[in-house]
């Protein structure tokens, strides 16, 4: 992973905005939620550096906050499912039978259905919330790792060192856990890359229509919502939002980028 330019810059460029995110109060002296109404709408200047928004709120306080709620709920949208559907893969493929019948079943008639349609009907019934969030994206993510991993695994327990360890009568789930796992998970790893884009996306477009984190709370899609009448005048308050979410999307795809070609040698 030394020479792997891609992987290092993908890396570098989301560490930054996670540190940003970490250290926010640091970095930024304004309560992002604190109203001014005396500098409503004021371009980016040496005290508000990204300008303020209809409510006189510092935008470069409410991006870094925001960074907190979108990086958090798009990780752990995304490491849910990768458990559920890593493990559920790995037995559906190695046992087969009705319990994999079951299971692809229920994979089939979520995959139906369109991702942000599902998660947004799911995100109204459960109510608007980060924890509404994290399980609606949940609930339909998990399908595609399990389709992956036991993709995988049915190639993978044909192959000679899978016969050879159950030849020397390995317990199931030494075979399942120091065998087959290993050799199995590097796609979904990648994937999840992509995989956290596609949350993040998700999140801000529920954020967008009102269904995400209750207001005052900074999150990138409120803000390109609360911006978008000004978007002529103010551009700023709704368009570096959207560049943010570029950005963390640019920096995810480097990242896979370099795994995919560090998992190719």
């Amino acid at each position: 992973m030394k020479s792997n330019k891609t992987f290092y810059f993908g890396l570098t460029m989301l560490g930054t905005i996670v540190l940003a995110a970490i250290f926010a109060p640091l970095i930024t002296r304004f309560d992002p939620i604190e109203q001014d109404l005396m500098t409503t709408l004021s371009s980016p200047n040496a005290t508000h550096w990204l300008g303020t928004d209809a409510f006189g709120r510092d935008v470069f306080s409410r991006i870094i906050f925001g960074a907190r709620i979108d990086l958090t709920i798009g990780i752990l949208a995304v490491l849910l499912p990768f458990i559920v559907g890593v493990t559920l893969g790995l037995v559906t493929g190695w046992f087969g039978g009705r319990f994999d019948s079951f299971i692809m079943r229920i994979v089939d008639t979520v995959i139906a259905f369109p991702f942000y349609v599902l998660a947004i009907a799911l995100v109204f019934i459960f109510g608007p919330g980060v924890k509404s969030m994290i399980v609606a994206i949940s609930l339909v993510g998990w399908v595609a790792y399990c389709r992956i991993v036991r993709a995988n695994v049915l190639v993978a327990k044909a192959q000679d060192y899978v016969h050879a360890a159950t030849l020397t009568g390995l317990p199931t789930t030494r075979i399942l856990r120091k065998h087959l796992l290993p050799n199995v998970i590097s796609q979904a790893i990648v994937f999840s890359m992509s995989d956290i884009v596609l949350s993040i996306l998700a999140i801000v477009s529920l954020g967008y229509l009102g269904l995400g984190v209750a207001v005052p709370t900074p999150e990138w899609g409120s803000m390109i919502q609360e911006g978008q009448p000004y978007l002529l005048q103010q551009w700023w308050i709704a368009t570096i939002p959207g560049f943010m979410v570029v950005i963390v999307g640019f920096s995810l795809s480097l990242i896979g980028d370099g795994l995919v070609a560090r998992l190719e040698r």
